[in-house]
């Protein structure tokens, strides 16, 4: 991967992913695994796991990347939060950066544009789920519209230490 930091970003193109971009997004979440508690994967899913979400039909599955100067450098997706049907119009999101693309509003470009599909999907509320602490990644979201509605302590175990989780809402209809 070229260094991300090389060009400054104006307006990254945020586009839906197409089966090209897997690999770039694999790698940008292994690192994330197997570095951060940004995800509770303690272990890199197999590219079939990418393909999958690639290929989801369901209304409100959304996999986009923010692409600048023709290099993928995050990607944002929404899946269902519950799998009961009361459920269908809430969707979860996530956005992911590669390492040293954060602080250049490229998470911002793309929840943007996931909210305005999420939108145009009827989805009525967005839910979030973020590892504490976490100030960048916080204030990301409340900076798109998002408030935290709790804390779920101790969910989670993962880099040897107990993690809790705030849970974000927004709606969107």
């Amino acid at each position: 991967m070229a260094n991300p930091t090389a060009h400054p970003v104006t307006h990254p193109a945020i586009r839906p992913a197409t089966a090209a971009d897997l690999p770039t997004i694999q790698a940008i979440y292994e690192h994330q695994v197997q570095t951060a508690s940004s995800t509770f994967h303690t272990e890199p899913p197999p590219i079939d796991y990418w393909e999958d979400r690639l290929s989801s039909t369901e209304v409100g599955d959304h996999l986009l990347v923010a692409q600048v100067h023709g290099e993928v450098l995050g990607y944002a997706y929404s899946s269902a939060y519950r799998p009961r049907p009361a459920y269908a119009r809430t969707r979860e999101t996530s956005v992911y950066l590669a390492r040293g693309a954060f602080g250049r509003g490229l998470g911002r470009a793309l929840y943007d544009d996931l909210l305005d599909c999420l939108r145009s999907d009827g989805v009525h509320t967005v839910l979030a789920v973020v590892a504490l602490p976490n100030p960048a990644s916080e204030a990301l979201h409340r900076a798109c519209g998002f408030e935290r509605v709790g804390v779920l302590p101790e969910v989670g175990f993962k880099l040897g230490r107990w993690i809790d989780t705030g849970l974000w809402a927004r709606r969107v209809s």
